[in-house]
């Protein structure tokens, strides 16, 4: 049969719906076998690293296999993967030299390639994240109490800025800790229409309007969120999964507090607050991370200085918490962990002794047992997953 243009059109249209569905269908594929990178952001300065590592982690075992630097950058101390898999951010923590960069993921080999680096508008950025509509980068930046909005091009680079501001108010009674606004932490809501931050050094919950149109922020009515025992500096927060419940991790008196949140006007009604430390205990602590187990059931939190992650059964009602007990992290500060995406582990960062632990969790009981898994990494202090397509 000879084969012309209209024929050659048709089989085109008849075979792209096919290439489709075997994309899919590897994609499923690697989603099932639980294949995944994981990237780690470090500390450069006065440390032997060079940047942000790889691995690859396999959720069936449990092993991760280390694939080298992933990207010289200095201090890179967030990292976040975009959803579409595709690109991934680094706030690099450099005082008035700090950025935020752009970079490309090869997939194949877990290698990064910078896009583009602009100025972060602070003072050392410690946060990023993304808004539901994957088109803006949100930055927090500590050390100036700022906060900044950066559009995400169609190629992954990072525009020019469509809001900056400073967070403003009374500062919190601690004169060593709380001399000014200290953003530490920024989300939006799941309707995207709110973005809230965690200011440590005005020991309060900052709601903005965010507009995703122009990728704007204005605040809100009302603006503070202050139920917060005095000194406390909020540090990190989260969404329940379903979003109808809200927890604020606060650094200082090593407390999280379980707020409902009412969608419509972006507030907050107070449940309470329980220790993250166990009674007796008089050392020195920093909290540092917080997050809610996939399944709802589970609030993970982690103490510097202790040393070890608290965990909290969560009413499905009410949203308040309850203790379930405290687990080493088998390291010396653990500044940041990250649950794999799969719900069945737990990766501890452990900053000072310069290595990541892993976990399994218990479903049941959300109990840790260390597995034997053990990477050894210069002053890891981030996580990102992403998974192999």
């Amino acid at each position: 049969m000879k084969i012309t243009r209209r024929v050659f059109a048709f089989f085109l249209v008849l075979c792209a719906p096919l290439a489709l569905f075997s994309s899919a269908q590897s994609s499923e594929k690697s989603v099932a076998r639980g294949q995944y990178l994981v990237y780690v952001g470090t500390y450069t300065t006065k440390t032997e690293s060079k940047g942000i590592y790889a691995y690859e982690f396999d959720s069936t075992t449990g092993k991760l296999t280390p694939k080298g630097v992933a990207a010289e950058t200095p201090d890179p101390s967030w990292v976040a993967v975009h959803p579409s898999g595709k690109f991934l951010y680094a706030a690099n923590e450099a005082g008035k030299a700090s950025t935020v960069s752009a970079f490309a993921i090869d997939a194949k080999n877990g290698k990064l390639t910078i896009l583009n680096q602009l100025p972060s508008l602070g003072e050392d950025p410690c946060y990023l994240s993304f808004d539901k509509t994957g088109k803006y980068v949100l930055v927090a930046n500590y050390s100036s109490g700022t906060i900044a909005v950066f559009p995400i091009l169609a190629d992954g680079r990072l525009g020019e800025h469509t809001a900056m501001l400073k967070d403003q108010g009374a500062t919190g009674p601690n004169k060593e800790r709380q001399e000014g606004p200290h953003a530490h932490w920024i989300e939006v809501s799941s309707d995207n229409r709110f973005a809230f931050v965690a200011d440590l050094g005005l020991d309060a919950i900052l709601s903005y309007r965010f507009d995703a149109s122009k990728g704007s922020l204005t605040p809100n009515k009302p603006f503070f969120l202050r139920p917060l025992t005095a000194g406390a500096g909020p540090r990190h927060a989260t969404f329940s999964p379903g979003g109808g419940h809200f927890y604020v991790l606060s650094e200082i008196n090593s407390t999280v507090t379980a707020f409902a949140y009412a969608p419509d006007h972006g507030v907050f009604g107070y449940l309470g607050g329980v220790p993250m430390l166990p009674a007796g205990f008089e050392g020195r602590n920093d909290a540092a991370e917080i997050a809610i187990h996939q399944s709802g059931k589970w609030l993970f939190a982690s103490n510097r200085g202790h040393d070890s992650i608290a965990v909290f059964s969560i009413d499905p009602a009410s949203g308040k918490l309850t203790a379930a007990g405290g687990f080493p992290t088998g390291g010396r500060e653990p500044r940041h962990f990250a649950l794999d995406p799969t719900g069945q582990y737990l990766l501890a960062e452990n900053q000072l002794s310069g290595n990541i632990v892993e976990f399994r969790i218990d479903p049941a009981t959300g109990k840790l047992t260390a597995t034997g898994e053990v990477l050894q990494v210069p002053s890891p202090v981030c996580v990102a997953f992403l998974v192999k397509r």
